[in-house]
């Protein structure tokens, strides 16, 4: 009898001690620009399934705003945790003579440039310079592509506004009909949304870039300085999640889809047996330039490059979309975090998103 109370009363802790550790998980919430797609929403989908932001201690709630451009204010405010914005949110922001502002980008998300003009496949233009006389959509003027894609435009000669026009077409279907019924000449989208288009039967020809903008990097996680102050140990476990989350994406990239799907049933295309290797080939392409290098090398994840960045303010500042060169990229963006980030066993991760046996969508 007394066993049996025993055992009665370590099942009444557990109950009333599980639901407290759930209610003691830290609420984050991240600022989107765009909508997630497979890759960025695989992520997170493949993520949650495998309990990897949980084990940090973090609830996840993700929320999208207005382009880049509604980010950074929101992150200022403290009203969003995280902001993934590209980086020429933040950058085209500092005034010379004035002190930085309280942010600070964490983790690198985006090591290299995911960003495309892109045409039609059957198009006249095969370079940056031919679009003269011609529109680039983009998704909406508050996007934080824009100064990039005006600097390329000047970077060969051509003036925004004169020579070529930027145009807002909406996001993924309603861009990609403006292109093919000619109501704009190229697109301005991530690479993910290019091979989106591919997939839907448009032929397109990615534009070169010249090494500057092609080495940039793209998104990463902001927040407030106040919280690099006053809870490090959040952003270590965030990132730590983040970059297992890709790691197993990219080992396990049918689940990664999967795993999207079913988070996302509108997003679950007519025949999924059809698009299954379809979109594991997106997965696959964006994420072995994320994982490793172009000499197949892992990266280290959540890690920035100062001195690109650099160049690239400088090539920025020279194409009059930056007020300055001298832009204190040390303080914008740090590598603190990194080791923290990465304090996990790969092999392990690995192997474990290798096992996963996602049933057929």
């Amino acid at each position: 009898m007394t066993i049996r109370r025993g055992l009665a009363a370590l099942a009444l802790l557990a109950s009333i001690i599980a639901p407290a550790r759930a209610q003691n998980l830290d609420q984050v919430t991240i600022g989107l620009g765009i909508p997630p797609t497979v890759t960025d929403g695989g992520t997170y989908a493949l993520a949650e399934e495998l309990g990897l932001f949980r084990a940090e201690g973090i609830e996840l709630r993700r929320v999208v705003l207005s382009g880049a451009g509604a980010i950074l204010p929101q992150l200022l405010q403290r009203q969003i945790t995280f902001g993934f914005p590209l980086a020429e949110t933040l950058l085209a922001a500092h005034r010379p003579g004035q002190a930085p502002l309280p942010v600070t980008y964490v983790y690198n998300a985006g090591p290299t440039n995911t960003l495309e003009i892109a045409v039609r496949a059957d198009s006249q233009i095969r370079t940056l310079a031919d679009l003269r006389g011609g529109s680039v959509g983009v998704g909406a003027l508050t996007w934080g592509t824009i100064p990039q894609t005006r600097a390329l435009l000047r970077s060969v000669g051509l003036e925004p506004g004169r020579d070529v026009q930027i145009v807002a077409v909406g996001v993924l279907g309603a861009g990609f009909h403006a292109l093919r019924e000619n109501r704009v000449q190229a697109l301005n989208f991530n690479s993910t949304w290019i091979d989106m288009l591919e997939l839907e039967g448009t032929p397109a020809r990615r534009l070169e870039f010249p090494p500057v903008y092609r080495r940039m990097i793209t998104n990463g996680f902001l927040v407030h300085r106040s919280t690099i102050d006053t809870n490090p140990s959040l952003i270590e476990r965030f990132g730590r999640a983040y970059a297992q989350a890709g790691i197993a994406c990219d080992a396990n990239p049918r689940a990664c889809v999967e795993a999207f799907w079913r988070q996302n049933p509108q997003a679950r295309p007519a025949d999924p047996d059809k698009a299954l290797p379809e979109n594991i080939g997106i997965i696959e392409r964006r994420f072995s330039a994320n994982i490793r290098d172009e000499n197949g090398r892992d990266r280290v994840s959540g890690q920035y490059d100062l001195e690109q960045i650099r160049e690239y303010v400088r090539e920025m500042a020279r194409q009059r979309e930056f007020a300055t060169p001298d832009v204190p990229v040390e303080q914008y963006f740090t590598n603190q975090f990194v080791a923290g980030f990465n304090r996990f066993d790969r092999a392990a991760l690995v192997a474990r998103a290798r096992a996963l046996t996602p049933p057929r969508p």
